[in-house]
């Protein structure tokens, strides 16, 4: 067994030097390449199997709450985009611009989008008229450009694929009631389908999205105690309603300006999923989003009947994702391959097994083995997908709440982040120049004011006035 895990290279340990097991990972388990394209990935079939995945279930999701999907172009005009004077001022470093159209200069320049606030904004002015309009409830699944000066895979590309929903309602009320429904959605969907906790709350002044009234965020801890902002919703008030002029006639025939919000959810989930939950192995997927649920892995799959009855076992598996690993490759090599790419659930069977009509079940979280009997597979196997799903959840809380802790003095504070990587609970003022302090001197963003507020002290963390909201502070991605 030694000689054949020689036979898939080794990744470098996450305890030796984090960001190499990352790529490492993300390399040797075939989710991405890299592409002659400064900055962007070739996502391959490994990798965009888990985004289908998030796509579907998300998808879903929000269809259940009435959204309906539309798609926009990738251009938008540079007037377009100056419509919002904090939009456009916020996206500038990062817009990528088309001058030519073939060989012919444009008249006005086009940007590639980096996101369709102003696109939805343009359409919206034609198509609201009445409140016999509203809501509107649209999202878009697409690819977005933003020309980062240092990317890494999933985390930070030129281009990455994601979700925006823009919706326009008649009343403040509504839009706000929307923005919280839709963060709550990204974080259940976090918890129950990828295993992953997070932390739900506002984001600072300094920290929302440029237009945005309010931006909430949720926010999970990697297995590296740095913070990941997995997912975003924004209360755009009526700020880009009357920057478009998207009005609406109300039932006593008055002209009203509509809310909006704005939510997006993108793959840079996929690295957040690696870095959770991965280990020295490789990849570790929570069930409900693996691509494959369950490897079958014949051993001494020459002999007579072997592959028949993998085949046979995966008929059996009917109700999960289930592939039979037939290649000419040893065995010892097929169970390291599976580890690499994540797979939940190994099932080995050979000769011996058939002899006693049993089969042995590896977990790939814990490696932990069991002998189940043929006969109750299918039971087995569903059994074991569950806890697994629920295991891993418990074991990243587990590692949150570890890796999360309390700071009453900036001498402590500054000790904390130093000393323990992960969140630090601390209170603050309110006030940007102490959040730019903190940040200055210790690396450590703001990453939410918690719904869930705590008391921890009546000053603030760095000038000892009084403090108005207890923040979560962490280095992060």
């Amino acid at each position: 067994m030694a000689k054949d895990k020689k036979l898939v290279e080794a990744i470098t340990s996450m305890d030796v030097d984090f960001a190499q097991w990352y790529t490492d990972v993300v390399k040797k388990a075939e989710l991405i390449d890299y592409s002659s394209v400064k900055g962007c990935m070739v996502i391959k079939p490994a990798g965009y199997a888990i985004w289908e995945n998030i796509q579907s279930e998300l998808d879903r999701r929000f269809k259940e709450t009435g959204v309906e999907n539309v798609y926009m172009p990738m251009f938008i005009p540079e007037s377009l985009l100056e419509k919002e004077k904090d939009h456009v001022e916020g996206f500038a470093p990062e817009v990528a611009w088309v001058t030519h159209g073939g060989l012919e200069p444009l008249q006005e320049r086009l940007c590639v989008r980096p996101t369709s606030e102003t696109l939805f904004c343009d359409f919206y002015s034609r198509e609201i008229q009445s409140y016999r309009d509203l809501p509107k409830l649209y999202n878009q699944w697409c690819s977005v450009v933003r020309w980062e000066k240092t990317t890494r895979p999933f985390l930070r590309s030129r281009e990455f694929l994601w979700q925006e929903g823009h919706t326009a309602h008649a009343t403040a009320k509504e839009a706000e009631a929307r923005t919280e429904q839709m963060l709550n959605l990204y974080a259940d969907f976090c918890e129950e389908v990828l295993a992953m906790p997070v932390i739900r709350g506002q984001k600072t002044e300094k920290e929302k999205f440029a237009g945005a009234e309010a931006t909430y965020t949720i926010e999970a801890l990697m297995h590296d105690g740095k913070a990941l902002q997995s997912g975003t919703s924004h209360n755009f008030g009526d700020g880009f309603a009357k920057a478009f002029e998207i009005q609406y006639s109300d039932k006593e025939n008055k002209l009203s300006y509509v809310h909006q919000t704005s939510w997006g959810l993108s793959t840079r989930l996929i690295g957040g999923i690696i870095m959770v939950h991965g280990d020295d192995n490789g990849l570790v997927l929570p069930p409900r989003i693996a691509p494959v649920q369950v490897i079958i892995v014949p051993v001494q799959q020459q002999k007579e009947g072997v592959l028949d009855k993998a085949l046979e076992l995966k008929g059996m598996l009917s109700n999960y994702r289930v592939k039979v690993d037939d290649s000419d490759k040893s065995p010892g090599w097929k169970f390291s391959e599976s580890e690499m790419r994540g797979i939940p659930i190994r099932v080995e069977i050979g000769p011996r097994d058939m002899e006693q009509n049993q089969a042995v079940l590896v977990r790939r979280d814990t490696h932990e083995k069991m002998t189940v009997s043929i006969d109750e597979l299918d039971q087995e196997v569903g059994k074991l997908l569950a806890a697994i799903q629920k295991d891993m959840f418990e074991r990243a809380k587990r590692h949150r709440d570890e890796h999360t802790s309390e700071a009453v003095t900036m001498e402590a504070f500054t000790k904390t982040v130093e000393e323990k990587p992960g969140f630090v609970k601390a209170m603050w003022c309110g006030n940007q120049e102490c959040e730019d302090k903190i940040k200055e001197l210790t690396g450590a963003t703001s990453r939410c004011m918690p719904f869930n507020q705590e008391k921890l002290s009546d000053t603030c963390i760095c000038c000892g006035k009084p403090a108005v909201k207890m923040v979560y502070w962490g280095r992060a991605y």
